[in-house]
Formats: structure tokens, sequence, C-alpha cells
């Protein structure tokens, strides 16, 4: 794989979705964009969810060790297990459409991880890396 700018042959992680001209290149990059934004949605939710449960559990303080607490505790765990299953998956996905090595669709990846900051990031104190997941 070489870096290109070319959108000629290209196809993005799955056979069937190629690049047959600019409408479907634009199309595509638009696409990107939006599955780029939607992994700042899944991220936001998580920290939603995760607080939501802190503060459920917080309400069990007086009881401590009873099994509805304990029961709480599990599902929120799985919950939150899954949550963190689909933001890795997510993650490799959105680092398969940037090796494509093609330029186009690498800016298009950075500009979703804009526009999803933009849209999903009102938590400032959320880390922010670089990781695949």
């Amino acid at each position: 794989m070489l870096f290109t700018w070319s959108s000629k042959d290209l196809c993005i992680i799955f056979r069937q979705w190629r690049v047959t001209g600019p409408f479907s290149l634009f199309v595509s990059l638009v696409v990107i964009v939006l599955l780029t934004a939607g992994y700042e949605g899944v991220r936001k939710l998580t920290r939603r969810y995760e607080a939501m449960h802190g503060r459920r559990l917080s309400a069990f303080t007086a009881v401590t060790g009873s099994d509805t607490r304990r029961a709480l505790e599990h599902r929120g765990k799985v919950v939150l297990a899954l949550l963190y299953a689909v933001q890795v998956f997510y993650s490799f996905f959105i680092m398969l459409l940037f090796m494509t090595y093609n330029g186009s669709v690498m800016l298009a990846v950075a500009v979703g991880a804009f526009v999803g900051y933009l849209v999903f990031g009102e938590d400032t104190t959320a880390a922010k890396t670089v990781a695949c997941h």
C-alpha cells in the first residue's frame, strides 16, 4: 500500500464499497465523516452511562452489601464492558478507513473527528488520545 490522492480503483474496507466516480467519492467521504463523528457519540454515551451508573450505586451506600446493589453493579459492569467493546470495534474500523492510505479518506476521518468533538465533546475533562482504542 502506498499513500495516494487518487480515487481511481479506490475500495474502502469492503469489496462492495467502491468509488466509481466523483459522486460516489463525495458520498463516501460524507459517510466517513459521519461514521467518524459517531465514534465521539458512542464515547459520550459511555460517559453518560458511567456517570448515571455511579449515581445509582451511590444511592445504595446506606445498604452496603445488599443483593440489589450487587446485581446493579454486575449489570452496570456488563453494560460498560459492552460499550467498551463497541468503542474498540468502532476505533479499529476507523483505523481501517485510515489505512486505505488515501489522502481524501484520511482527511475525512480527521474532519469527522473534528465534527464529532464539536457535536459530542462537551466534556472537556475526557482524555483525548490518538490510540486505536
